[in-house]
């Protein structure tokens, strides 16, 4: 792994070194102040006072220097607008030609000043949080609070490209003109009223795509592919992407998905039945919980296993689930016939062991492309919505009963023989045509689970002949000095091995890092309240059959999708990301207020409605929960068997179990009581996670 003062080197612009942060530096002062704390010449507040006045100079440099190449930018943009008016006068092909080429240049030269802005942005972010990790101080919350909320801040020139929109747009408008010039069209169109021209020369969409990524503005496909939750890494090299286009093969891709699908059908086709189920077998219908909830007990193993298992293999560990779940969903099936909930329970174990989500998700990051991997991450997302929502519709047309031989075929029985065909018909397709990546391609690979690359690699996906990153010829000569200050950082090679146990990774969790994975309990905590009672809940209150339970399961599902198109393309460009989990938890916190019962009768208005507001926010929530802890976590869990991934895999697993059993322990106090008496935990981890999150706002930043 190579360091990221390295990666860093490697990654400046050759005429504009002297104007990068200078990283070294502060990891120099930073090793300095360790020093002088432990011999005791120094103390805390002079060190915080010293490197605040640091980074201060440190941004200032940046700033001007940002400033300055914004200015030469716009003087060129007067110029080639005065030659624009004189072309009206006289047109000529050739001439508009040179023109939409010059105004070209300057949008390459743009991308370059956004890569420049995106790599000390990066620089800022890592020596902010290594300073915190080495100190143990909140030094981050204190300097972006002081700083960033400033009415003159310049650290908000570097975090939100402040002026580059008017660049942008100019150079939009001029092509667009030109464009409209040359094809001799009389009328003249403008991109204010027809924003989709803007976007019509590929230099105006890199732009675009750069400074999106830049501000962490987002649309629709963006947004939905964070749920998946494929960790970002900083400066992602080219060799990297060569290789995921080695390893790249659509339809294990897309088998990939499917086991997506298929396990999210799998893990809720029995929500709407199991207190039946679980009353045919002489348990209360309140052992639902526990009959929903084995998957999730016996998840949390099987996500750490498939996450070891694919550092060797796909097809394998794909394989292994898929009978593993065939299986599963037999036993599941059979309980009904030999009149037994232990056989039923052991039926949802082996299918929560067969979960391989960490597969598919390991699969999106190492396998596929960069150019692909945010539409893989959006169809891994919208796969898992789209079997949330299927799974209860399903349960819907199950409704008959009839029996072949000794086997009972009912509302009950026949979710298990339904999964349990899909996944015979699913191992025969996957044995058939997935493609394992070669032995010596994964092991030359370094795994990095990146959402998207780098401003460069956008210039160069979009084939542009000149180079916008371009290599140090001075590197080499102070690579030897810098040496010494590499092999002691954190960053460093041995330091950026991937950790090899829990305890390790849990060492790497900072307090922002641990407030998102609390927030990711809660909202799963709130969801699997609210799902997996659905039945038991509407069954006593309002006397629903399992048909109506289904149908309202599934309109719930089918709101992620909507949802999401609304959040990614309006909500989620006019508020920070901090700002929108703030408000989504304080909604789910509403939701779940609402959901009380407190008047005599519960009606059904105040159930559904409370139930959607839940559910939509805390969908919403699970989006920018993601995407920040992508940003917040340690560049070391991006890689390996512990990773984020998996982490908030086990977060999300572990709140799901700890709701299910909470239903089935509070089934014994009545279901009258029932409702009230799950509530009361999920609102009391609610309102903590929006006090902790209050705690690490501005380190969110």
């Amino acid at each position: 792994m190579v360091a990221f003062g390295k990666k860093l080197r490697e990654s400046q612009i050759k005429e504009w070194q002297g104007c990068y942060i200078n990283y070294k530096l502060m990891k120099k002062k930073v090793n300095r102040y360790t020093q002088q704390i432990e011999v005791g010449t120094q103390n805390g507040d002079n060190v915080l006072m010293d490197f605040s006045r640091l980074l201060d100079c440190e941004i200032e440099r940046i700033v001007l220097f940002l400033l300055e190449q914004q200015g030469q930018l716009a003087t060129r943009l007067s110029d080639l607008r005065e030659q624009q008016h004189a072309l009206l006068q006289q047109p000529g092909g050739s001439r508009i030609s040179e023109l939409q080429e010059a105004y070209r240049a300057v949008g390459c030269d743009l991308l370059r000043l956004l890569s420049f802005v995106e790599i000390n942005a990066i620089g800022l972010r890592k020596i902010l949080k290594k300073f915190d990790k080495r100190f143990g101080y909140k030094f981050t919350n204190y300097y972006v609070k002081t700083r960033a909320n400033h009415p003159y801040s310049q650290l908000r020139q570097v975090f939100k490209h402040v002026g580059f929109g008017a660049v942008v747009g100019a150079i939009s408008r001029n092509l667009a003109d030109l464009q409209d010039l040359q094809h001799h069209q009389g009328n003249y169109i403008s991109i204010y009223d027809h924003p989709a021209l803007s976007h019509l020369d590929p230099v105006i969409d890199s732009i675009r795509s750069a400074v999106e990524k830049l501000s962490n503005s987002t649309n629709y496909l963006h947004f939905l592919g964070r749920h998946a939750f494929i960790m970002e890494d900083d400066l992602p090299t080219p060799s990297q992407d060569d290789t995921a286009d080695q390893r790249y093969h659509f339809m294990s891709l897309l088998l990939n998905l499917v086991n997506t699908f298929l396990y999210m059908v799998n893990t809720y086709i029995i929500v709407p039945t199991a207190d039946s189920y679980s009353l045919s077998l002489g348990a209360a219908a309140t052992v639902c919980g526990v009959v929903i909830g084995s998957m999730a007990v016996a998840q949390v193993f099987s996500s750490v296993y498939f996450s070891a298992w694919s550092n060797r293999s796909y097809f394998r560990p794909l394989v292994f689930s898929s009978v593993v779940l065939l299986v599963g969903n037999t036993l599941y099936a059979l309980a009904y016939d030999l009149n037994s909930i232990s056989v039923l329970l052991i039926g949802r174990l082996f299918c929560g062991l067969g979960s391989a989500r960490a597969v598919n998700r390991r699969y999106i990051s190492d396998c596929v492309p960069l150019k692909l991997r945010m539409q893989a991450s959006a169809g891994f997302v919208s796969a898992s919505a789209l079997g949330m929502a299927c799974g209860p519709a399903l349960s819907c047309l199950l409704q008959t009963n009839f029996k072949i031989s000794k086997l009972t075929f009912n509302e009950d029985t026949l979710p298990g023989w339904l999964m349990s065909l899909a996944w015979l018909v699913y191992l025969l397709w996957l044995w058939i045509s997935f493609r394992e990546p070669s032995l010596e391609t994964k092991e030359a690979a370094v795994p990095q689970e990146a959402n998207a690359g780098p401003l460069v690699n956008i210039a160069v996906e979009k084939s542009f002949t000149q180079p916008l990153l371009v290599k140090s010829e001075a590197k080499q000569q102070d690579e030897g000095e810098d040496q010494g200050c590499d092999d002691i950082e954190e960053d460093s090679g041995e330091f950026q091995k991937p950790v090899t146990s829990i305890v390790m990774a849990y060492r790497l969790l900072t307090p922002s890092v641990k407030v998102q994975l609390f927030v990711y309990f809660m909202l799963k905590y709130a969801m699997e309240i609210l799902l997996a009672e659905s039945s038991v809940i509407t069954g006593y209150y309002f006397i629903w059959t399992s048909s109506s339970v289904a149908i309202f399961l599934a309109c719930l599902g089918l709101t992620v999708l909507p949802v999401n198109i609304i959040v990614g393309n309006y909500i989620g460009n006019m508020f920070e990301e901090r700002q929108l989990l703030l408000a989504s938890e304080i909604m789910v916190c509403f939701g779940i207020l609402l959901s009380f019962q407190v008047f005599i009768p519960y009606s059904v208005p105040q159930y559904v409605g409370s139930a959607l507001i839940t559910f939509v926010s805390a969908e919403v929530l699970e989006g920018v929960n993601l995407s920040l802890l992508s940003r917040v976590m340690s560049s070391r869990l991006s890689r390996g068997t512990y990773n984020g991934g998996l982490l908030s895999t086990e977060a999300g697993t572990l709140a799901r179990v700890i709701a299910d059993g909470t239903i089935t322990l509070s089934g014994y106090l009545g279901e009258s009581r029932l409702l009230n008496i799950t509530l009361a935990p999920a609102l009391l981890i609610c309102i903590s996670s929006i006090i902790a999150t209050c705690f690490t706002y501005n380190s969110l930043y």
